[in-house]
């Protein structure tokens, strides 16, 4: 795996970049059709295997909901290999989010509307508390159609059996309504109006334009398209997986889909399927007109916010009214190719689901893993108080490195030795930066933090770091490179990070940027991987505190 950086830049601001050594992207809709139905020669192999983040037993993955005392999460799942395609819906279900029992396939490719594929979607709680799935189905001509399915026992809260009905497609494109056939799909969660008429969205796009298509339904099963779309933005290409709903402008708490109000914002997210990030913005509903517009903090297009600057897509949120919080689960794509995918058998994880909620500026948005993670947690390790001098590292023993859970807090000693970047192309390009300024290039504050899936003598390693810079130039903070407002004048930063063999997620400034990476050690595993702390910034860092626990296997299907 040799080295791999995970970086933030901060002043009153981070900026968090990743260059990771990678054998290439997979798109999660290229398709190898020789591949994608071929099983290992061998066992499957599980070097690499995560410990407690969600993943079947083999093979490829990719519309949560809470329901009668349980979460249930429907995902995109290829049952004959490890490579996309001959797509399902598979279904497993929880009491905590954390552990997972698998249950038969929702729905699989049955009808001449799905029949070559059953594509992502969302699932929305009908009054009668009723279940309803809409999907994206594809027919025999390749053509996208959204439709729906019930369950076929609603009181049933496994939700075992799922049903078709004869009237699906529900939308389709045609001649008259000029939607791109082969670009129309995943429809959101539907939220209801005051009017009492039922709303979702599809996302599409028309040459370059990406589209979050509007219909409307007074009954859940007509649905009618809407003159003008919901929301558009030039030159972002095809949008995959909208996600529309609102968020409190007061404090913590999650809302239902269908809320409104003056002590609300709306977020939405579009998945964009030529560079695969998922970006969203923050603004205003007017739901008179049934538009969207973005409040002109957030940049609209690739250069706008992200839920997480690293490998994170296909998301979508639910609501949890069992707890009143809104939840946020991505799809952690494989950064090795197809090929290696076929031979270890499997392709794909789900992030830990993470909690997120609107920050006190009413700007961005922040994420945190969902509580119930730290029930894994096992045998704790801490410092205090440990000062690192320029060049030092200390190596935090008695965790098993290759999974655990790492909270960290630091204290810069001396801010004068702020370095100033003035080149307005790197200011652009965060990648950039982390590879010009990664963790082996000292600075003057940083880079400090955290060399996770390391081997015993260092030679792989993967860093997690901080270098405190200016940024002399009039940038907006809100643009691609995740530049989250974090006042730091005290010298005190902070970082979670979660480790799971293949995957490092990590949360700066108390979640208002995120980024997950993934790593394939070839000598950092398992026993053999060690976590250090490290400052190879002339100006001396103190932990402040630092608590790593040895994180339990949960019961994962």
């Amino acid at each position: 795996m040799g080295t791999s950086r995970i970086c933030f830049f901060s002043v009153l601001a981070f900026l968090i970049c990743s260059s990771l050594l990678l054998h290439g992207v997979q798109a999660s809709h290229q398709v190898f059709r020789e591949l994608m139905s071929v099983s290992p020669k061998s066992s499957a192999n599980q070097l690499h295997r995560t410990g407690y983040h969600f993943q079947p037993p083999m093979h490829w993955i990719n519309g949560p909901m809470y329901y009668k005392g349980l979460y249930h999460l429907f995902y995109q799942y290829n049952p004959y290999g490890s490579i996309w395609g001959n797509i399902i819906w598979a279904h497993s279900i929880s009491t905590d989010l954390i552990n997972w029992f698998p249950l038969e396939p929702a729905i699989v490719p049955s009808e001449p509307f799905d029949i070559y594929g059953c594509w992502s979607g969302s699932a929305t709680i009908l009054p009668g508390d009723r279940p309803a799935i809409l999907y994206t189905g594809l027919n025999s001509s390749n053509t996208q159609l959204q439709n729906i399915a019930f369950p076929k026992d609603p009181y049933d809260p496994f939700l075992r059996e799922w049903v078709k009905p004869s009237y699906n497609p529900l939308m389709a494109p045609t001649a008259s309504n000029g939607i791109n056939s082969s670009s129309f799909r995943d429809p959101t969660t539907a939220w209801r109006g005051p009017d009492g008429t039922w709303r979702t969205i599809v996302g599409s796009k028309i040459d370059r334009k990406g589209l979050a298509i509007l219909y409307r339904s007074s009954d859940f099963i007509n649905w009618k398209l809407a003159q003008e779309p919901l929301h558009y933005s030039e030159g972002s290409g095809m949008w995959e997986c909208p996600d529309f709903y609102p968020v409190s402008v007061n404090g913590t708490v999650g809302l239902d889909t269908s809320v409104l109000g003056s002590n609300v914002k709306h977020v939405l997210k579009v998945s964009l399927d030529d560079n695969k990030i998922d970006y969203y913005t923050v603004g205003t509903y007017l739901h008179e007109q049934d538009k969207y517009v973005p409040d002109n903090t957030s940049a609209d297009g690739a250069t706008g916010l992200r839920y997480d600057y690293g490998k994170f897509y296909a998301s979508k949120t639910f609501y949890d009214d069992r707890k009143n919080r809104r939840i946020l689960w991505g799809w952690i794509n494989e950064s090795d190719s197809a090929r290696e995918d076929v031979q270890k058998g499997w392709a794909g994880v789900q992030a830990i689901p993470r909690k997120i909620w609107l920050d006190e500026s009413g700007s961005r948005l922040v994420q945190w893993p969902v509580d119930e993670l730290n029930d894994l947690r096992g045998k704790r390790v801490k410092l205090h108080a440990k000062r690192l001098e320029s060049g030092s590292s200390v190596q935090v023993g008695g965790v098993q490195a290759s999974q655990a859970d790492v909270d960290v807090s630091f204290k810069v000693e001396d801010l004068s030795k702020v370095e100033v970047v003035a080149d307005p192309n790197l200011v652009a390009s965060p990648q950039l930066i982390c590879s010009k300024m990664g963790a082996s290039v000292n600075g003057g504050v940083g880079p400090f933090g955290l060399l996770v899936l390391a081997s015993q003598d260092l030679q792989e390693q993967t860093a997690v770091f901080f270098r405190v810079s200016t940024l002399d130039t009039d940038v907006d903070k809100t643009t691609y490179g995740g530049f989250v407002d974090v006042d730091i004048s005290d010298g005190t930063i902070s970082l979670r990070t979660l480790i799971d063999h293949s995957i490092v997620e990590s949360f700066g400034g108390g979640g208002k940027t995120c980024i997950t990476a993934r790593v394939y050690p070839k000598l950092a595993v398992g026993d053999d991987a060690r976590l250090h702390v490290f400052n190879k910034g002339s100006s001396a860092v103190t932990v402040s505190k630092l608590r790593a626990w040895s994180m339990r296997k949960p019961s994962i299907n």
